[in-house]
C-alpha cells in the first residue's frame, strides 16, 4: 500500500510540473527572456483569470496606457479663465537680428497668471532683460512689464483681432513713454512678432522682435 502511495504521489508530482511547464509557457515572452537570462531569479506566476481567484498577478512591461511610458501622453489641461485667450504664449521663444539674440520664456497659465522673462544679448553681451507677467485684475487683464532698477509698467490688455490667419493681441498706456502699446502678432507655423509701439517726439514707432516658437532645451523648432 506504501508504494502504491508512492507511485500516485510520483504520479501527481509528475502532472504538476508538467501543468506548471505549461502554464510557464503561456507566460509573455519578456517573461521567459527573464527566466532564461537569470536562472536564479524567482518565476512571477501567470496572471490569474476571471476564473482563478486570488492568483499572483504577473509584472509586465510598460505599455502606453501605463504611467511609465504614457507620461508624456498624458492629455493636456484646457487652458480656462480671462487668460485662456493668451495660454499659447506658454513655452519658448527665440528670434535673431543681426548679432542680437533675443528670448521670450513663458510658464504655462496657473491660477489666473502668466509669468515670463525676455532676454537680449549683443554677440556675448547682456543687452536687456526683464520679468514679465499677465495679471487678471480686478478690472481687467494687465500685462505687467519689470526692467531691472525700474518701476514695473502696466499695459491693460485691449483686446485680440485678427489679420488673414494671424491673432493680434495688443496691451495699451497711454500714459507711458515709448512704448505706449505692446503687441503680440501670433502667426502660423510657430511664428511670434512681438511690438513695441507708440510716438516718440510726435513720430509714430515701431519695433518688431520675429521669433519662433522653440524646444525650451534642444533649441529646436517647433512648428505650431
Amino acid at each position: 500500500m506504501t508504494a502504491n502511495m508512492t507511485s500516485t504521489s510520483r504520479t501527481a508530482t509528475r502532472a504538476a510540473r508538467v501543468a506548471s511547464t505549461a502554464a510557464l509557457l503561456a507566460v509573455a515572452p519578456f517573461v521567459l527572456a527573464q527566466v532564461s537570462s537569470t536562472p536564479a531569479a524567482p518565476v512571477s506566476p501567470p496572471a490569474a483569470s476571471a476564473g482563478q481567484a486570488g492568483a499572483a498577478p504577473v509584472a509586465t512591461s510598460p505599455t502606453a496606457s501605463s504611467p511609465a511610458a504614457g507620461a508624456a501622453s498624458a492629455p493636456v489641461a484646457v487652458a480656462e479663465g480671462p487668460l485662456a485667450p493668451l495660454a499659447w504664449l506658454a513655452g519658448c521663444w527665440r528670434g535673431s537680428v543681426n548679432q542680437r539674440e533675443f528670448r521670450e520664456h513663458w510658464m504655462p497659465l496657473r491660477g489666473n497668471l502668466m509669468l515670463g522673462t525676455s532676454h537680449t544679448v549683443n554677440g556675448a553681451v547682456t543687452q536687456d532683460w526683464e520679468f514679465l507677467r499677465l495679471e487678471v485684475r480686478a478690472d481687467g487683464i494687465d500685462y505687467i512689464a519689470s526692467p531691472p532698477g525700474q518701476k514695473e509698467t502696466a499695459f491693460r490688455y485691449a483686446g485680440e483681432t485678427k489679420d488673414d490667419d494671424d491673432s493680434i493681441f495688443t496691451f495699451a498706456n497711454p500714459q507711458q513713454d515709448f512704448p505706449q502699446r505692446i503687441v503680440y502678432r501670433r502667426g502660423t507655423e510657430g511664428w511670434l512678432y512681438a511690438h513695441a509701439e507708440g510716438r516718440v517726439g510726435g513720430a509714430e514707432r515701431k519695433v518688431i522682435y520675429p521669433m519662433r516658437r522653440v524646444d525650451c532645451e534642444s533649441g529646436e523648432l517647433i512648428r505650431r
